[in-house]
């Protein structure tokens, strides 16, 4: 299987190195010195990693045969491809790969369909199952622990706990302090 580890952004100097974007949660074993990568267009690869190196908070490489800046330069948004073995599984047991998410099917704690898992959006600040419904419609479910609960890759599902409003039109919108003033209001209007 085919996973998308990094792509490539501007070069970087004058001797070949690039900047990358990386997508993968294990940089170190992806992107390591030695690598081949497929790429994507696939005619500017395979391309190997030469060296790598951390430059103010972003990751630098070098590829084998690539030595100025203009080389370099014509790799920009190359997709790099990392062949991964499909039962292969993450480290920590707490991490999944993208294609073993694709498909779930995602319920609500109480078993009530939300739909199933189409894409997985990766942002900056956190990751985001698009998930299909069976109306044909999309909802954006945050992959973090308060919301999504469990993943079942035996049972082929992902329970989730959204909070009001985030997948249907009811919002929560009352609070305690409104809560409070009704109670407190007189009867009958004066």
């Amino acid at each position: 299987m085919q996973l998308v580890v990094a792509r490539i952004g501007r070069a970087h100097g004058i001797k070949g190195e690039v900047t990358v974007e990386v997508r993968t949660d294990e940089p170190e074993l992806r992107l390591g010195p030695g690598a081949v990568l497929a790429t994507e267009p696939a005619a500017t690869g395979p391309l190997t990693i030469e060296s790598g190196r951390v430059h103010s908070g972003r990751l630098l490489l070098r590829f084998e045969g690539v030595r100025d800046r203009s080389g370099a330069e014509a790799l920009r948004n190359t997709l790099l491809i990392a062949e991964v073995d499909p039962e292969e599984l993450p480290e920590d047991p707490d991490e999944y790969y993208d294609h073993q998410l694709m498909d779930l099917d995602v319920v609500t704690a109480d078993g009530a369909e939300v739909g199933r898992i189409t894409e997985i959006s990766h942002l900056p600040s956190q990751d985001l199952f698009i998930v299909e419904r069976p109306d044909g419609s999309e909802v954006m479910i945050p992959f973090v622990e308060e919301i999504v609960t469990e993943i079942d890759l035996d049972e082929q599902r992902a329970v989730i706990d959204p909070p009001p409003g985030l997948i249907d039109d009811r919002a929560e919108t009352a609070s305690a302090r409104d809560a409070a003033e009704e109670a407190a209001a007189p009867e009958g209007g004066a």
